[in-house]
């Protein structure tokens, strides 16, 4: 496609990316924009990443970078870094049959792809692209576009098309099913029978991607403003089970229509404050998708044996994580996050006296508050006065505040003032009189 066949301008691409392509195409190097950019600029969108494509090997880009560092086992990439932005570049690869260079494939035996450090030509790196709509090329050298699936084709139908044998390809690497997901909703597209048809079947092999990889596309899934509909569209195709285990079961079996309810809600909350750029992190979706599950097992816990409320609780929220930990491994920093908040729950209903005063004080307060008040918009009752009363409490100080913690003293029942008398320790028995007395 030349440059008057499509809307591409230079304008709208980092200038730091310009300067990487064209440094590379005057060293004798071929250099393209790849992938996501050239899609989302074709579909008029600001992409969020430059991603770059080169016949120079990861050594060659870094003799001529200073600000470069090679990163990567499965597949040796070129990170450049201007200040906060990284322009990532890739070594076009090659077919796995073949040994280039030194480098080799390898693959374990479901067929997956283990170190991929195979170099080849802009045709054979096309082939390896997931999906069509990924396999588009613009030419630093003359602003064209090398289509080489019918990307644009694919991008003009709204359609979400894998290159290759669909089952092979999520084969080689589980997580395309999960892109494959994130493409339809980020895009507004639909992925075509033959592309969606086998990930049901497929989705067990999710198991077998590394806990902190899912972890990271699963941030991508929740955290970009689509969450809400990535979480309905993962259940639909039977990803949600491979990636929360023990969740979907409950889900399916246990949860109620109000724990199903509260999880959209508290995705719907995440994707609006996305939207309108506030701040979002992993730990209060961790939280809210958990949620249902940790209460249902403390109840469980405190039902059956003798511990109280607090340890069951407690204890129900380690084997959550700790079994969550297996399949997505959330960073300490937003599971001890997570803990917090649930934490909260149990000793925000508990304000007389300076309780309240000094829960005001915690750190994770607000995060607190803003999830007992997803509970209260969904579960209604105790909850939603719980919620309203913090509201008020929370926005207020001083006297008004006083007064709220005296009207929850008046509704509580008073222990009696009256001091219990002290019990008279008995007397010990005077000794009997010996008998040579």
């Amino acid at each position: 496609m030349p440059r008057a066949e499509h809307n591409i301008s230079r304008k709208d691409i980092s200038p730091n990316a310009i300067k990487v392509m064209y440094r590379l195409n005057k060293s004798g190097f071929q250099a393209y924009l790849v992938g996501g950019g050239v899609r989302d600029l074709l579909l008029g969108l600001s992409p969020k990443d430059f991603d770059i494509v080169t016949d120079a090997k990861p050594e060659e880009v870094k003799k001529l970078f200073h600000n470069c560092r090679l990163i990567g086992r499965r597949f040796r990439l070129a990170h450049i870094m201007f200040g906060r932005e990284i322009i990532e570049v890739a070594t076009m690869r090659g077919h796995h049959d073949e040994e280039k260079g030194g480098h080799i494939s390898k693959r374990d035996s479901s067929g997956m792809i283990v170190r991929d450090n195979v170099y080849g030509s802009i045709e054979e790196d096309a082939e390896r692209r997931d999906f069509s709509i990924n396999a588009l090329y613009y030419n630093i050298a003359d602003y064209s576009i090398l289509d080489f699936a019918n990307g644009a084709n694919a991008i003009a139908n709204r359609r979400i098309e894998m290159i290759g044998d669909p089952v092979a390809r999520y084969r080689e690497d589980p997580v395309r099913m999960l892109r494959a997901v994130r493409f339809a909703t980020k895009l507004d597209m639909t992925i075509e029978p033959a592309t969606a048809d086998p990930i049901h079947e497929i989705a067990d092999a999710l198991g077998g991607i590394p806990a902190a990889r899912l972890f990271d596309e699963m941030c991508k899934l929740l955290l970009a403003g689509k969450a809400e509909q990535n979480f309905k569209m993962l259940r639909e195709f039977g990803l949600f089970d491979a990636l929360f285990p023990e969740l979907g079961e409950y889900l399916a079996n246990d949860a109620s229509e109000q724990d199903l309810a509260f999880i959209q809600a508290a995705l719907n909350n995440t994707d609006q404050r996305v939207n309108s750029d506030q701040s979002v992190t992993p730990a209060f979706i961790y939280a809210a998708l958990l949620w249902p599950l940790v209460e249902s097992k403390a109840r469980e816990l405190e039902a059956e044996s003798e511990l109280s409320q607090q340890d069951a609780f407690q204890i129900a929220a380690s084997e959550t994580l700790d079994r969550q930990q297996q399949r997505t491994a959330v960073p300490k920093r937003f599971s001890l996050m997570s803990r917090d908040i649930w934490t909260l729950q149990l000793r925000m209903p508990k304000r007389q006296g300076k309780r309240a005063e000094r829960l005001a004080t915690h750190p994770k307060i607000r995060a607190g508050f803003d999830f007992l008040l997803l509970r209260g918009q969904v579960y209604g009752g105790e909850l939603q006065q719980l919620a309203s009363w913090w509201q008020q409490f929370l926005e207020s100080s001083g006297i008004q505040r006083g007064a709220l913690i005296r009207e929850t003293s008046s509704d509580t029942p008073k222990r009696s003032s009256r001091r219990r008398r002290p019990r008279r320790k008995p007397q010990p028995k005077a000794a009997p009189p010996s008998s040579e007395s």
